[in-house]
């Protein structure tokens, strides 16, 4: 026997058994057994992970595969294709491979089950230029960095007690609103447009301290609202130069060029605060201001090398609550009027709470807002038929990944469309029906993504860190708008609810009504 070849690890093992040396043996012999099954066990998981196919999907073309095919209104084309294919469906777009996820299950593998494999982003170029290389919160990779932003945005702007602080600040603006509309009573209105400009407003005066006002009011408002709306349209846009490698320093559609050229004018608004704010800062002292953006200026010259930021994270972040924070609430509010105009008897009811709640006598406060039941299970019905992004920001896995019984691999674009699972006959009843009372009936739904079937802000890591700030101003301006006015359409004029896809989902035609004052004394539309 000791003539043979025998490896070193088994000599070892005989030449201790001679000896008798009962428990090394046994640790020898269990070691040799426990390396030999996970040996096994890793061959075998990568087997099966080699073999696992790819998601079904439509047969594209040569080179651009399935580009070609795509509709103007990806959520909508989505649902169609989950309907022929299954909840997980592969694209071919160019060199890039898309997946789209449109069922619960699926969605908790990617946003709960492998979160930190999903927890990045495919930043595209559009992203890029528009928050200074992709330095915010929303492009940042998964990591040490994004975790310091996260924490910034949602404990110092975003959270609870920073929210209670700045409640004059909403009430200010949304009183603002409502004297605004009482002076054009009887005269058509852009629901929109006006609820653009209040959360503007608010998030401005969050940020440093600045508000529109006056004559202003109307031409900055419907400029700003322009500017963001084609942002947005930029970032939701399938950007041909991004699907073929080779192509991407052309910029075949001008997406890169248009959206610096739209991110410059923030550019200049952002500088000009932050130059003031400096002045004031060496002439006063850094405490004189308590706004977002002096406890950013002092975080970028006060943190450690962990938690610092530099001048180009500052206005990214700055950037992302402008964009983010404006158009989402704003559509949802427009979209919200729209809905219950088109089922008065559903405004009636919302009508006669607030009437219970805040009386005739009274304006709106936040107080009132978590004793409005039906009111808050209008807002998630809106939220439910038409979330804010429908399709979230893209993920992107960091590691190839199985879904589903399927391979996602590494570096794919992964959407989930929330607005396809929202409309689910299998989960939901009579789906593309308005009605709010299914929350009332089941009070199980909120907002923080534990139930995959209703993800209005999104679920896991990557949920949006402006949910509670969102919350609080669409269910307070809704209240606000509906307790005050009636609202009609303009003489001759249908209501019209057709969706205009973009990473943000707006109304395809603007909401435009009369508001009538439903509250007696005239001293209630004044504002603050």
């Amino acid at each position: 026997m000791g003539s043979l070849p025998v490896p070193d690890a088994l000599r070892w093992w005989w030449q201790v058994s001679n000896r008798r040396d009962e428990y090394a043996r046994a640790v020898l012999t269990l070691s040799l057994v426990v390396l030999s099954i996970s040996w096994y066990a890793w061959l075998t998981r990568k087997s099966r992970k080699a073999d696992l196919p790819l998601p079904p999907g439509p047969r594209g073309l040569p080179l651009v595969g399935n580009l070609l095919s795509l509709h103007p209104e990806l959520h909508v084309y989505f649902a169609e294709l989950a309907r022929t294919y299954g909840p997980i469906t592969k694209l071919q777009l160019g060199k890039k491979l898309g997946i789209v996820i449109t069922s619960p299950s699926l969605a908790k593998e990617v946003l709960k089950d492998h979160d930190t494999t999903f927890a990045n982003r495919d930043v595209p170029a559009a992203g890029r230029a528009a928050t200074y290389g992709g330095l915010d919160i929303v492009w940042t990779p998964y990591g040490p960095e994004w975790r310091l932003l996260r924490k910034v945005c949602v404990r110092e702007m975003l959270g609870t007690a920073t929210l209670d602080a700045v409640y004059g600040l909403r009430q200010r603006e949304v009183r603002r609103t409502v004297e605004y509309l009482y002076s054009r009573t009887g005269s058509q209105v852009n629901i929109g447009e006006q609820m653009f400009l209040t959360v503007l407003n608010l998030i401005t005066s969050m940020l440093w301290g600045d508000t529109i006002k006056g004559e202003e009011r109307s031409r900055l408002g419907a400029e700003f609202r322009q500017a963001i709306g084609e942002m947005t349209a930029l970032l939701g846009m399938p950007n041909v130069s991004e699907f073929f490698p080779i192509l991407a320093r052309f910029d075949l559609q001008g997406v890169e060029r248009k959206m610096k050229v739209l991110a410059s004018q923030f550019d200049r608004m952002f500088d000009s605060m932050i130059h003031k704010r400096l002045n004031i800062m060496d002439e006063k002292g850094r405490e004189e201001s308590h706004d977002f953006l002096q406890f950013l200026l002092n975080l970028k010259d006060q943190g450690d090398a962990k938690n610092s930021l530099t001048m180009n994270q500052v206005k990214a972040l700055l950037m992302d609550m402008v964009i983010g924070g404006t158009d989402t609430t704003s559509n949802t509010v427009e979209w919200a009027i729209a809905e219950l105009m088109n089922k008065p008897e559903t405004m009636r009811k919302a009508q006669e709470e607030l009437e219970r709640v805040v009386g005739k006598d009274n304006i709106v406060e936040e107080s009132h807002l978590p004793k409005l039941h039906y009111l808050q299970a209008v807002m998630k019905e809106v939220l439910r038929l038409h979330p804010a992004l429908p399709l979230f920001i893209p993920h992107c896995p960091s590691s190839s990944c199985a879904v589903g019984g399927y391979m996602v691999p590494k570096g794919a674009r992964v959407f989930v469309n929330a607005w396809a699972i929202h409309r689910d006959p299998v989960l939901w009843d009579k789906p593309l029906t308005f009605d709010p009372e299914r929350f009332l009936i089941d009070g199980k739904w909120d907002y923080t993504g534990k139930d995959l079937s209703y993800i209005p802000f999104g679920s896991g890591r990557r949920i949006c860190a402006g949910m509670a700030m969102a919350e609080r101003m669409v269910m307070y301006a809704l209240a606000s708008l509906l307790h005050s006015f009636d609202w009609e359409l303009p003489e001759g004029a249908k209501l019209q609810l057709t969706e205009k896809f973009g990473i943000v989902l707006k109304k395809a035609t603007p909401l435009v009504a009369v508001p009538t004052p439903r509250l007696s004394d005239p001293k209630l539309y004044a504002g603050c």
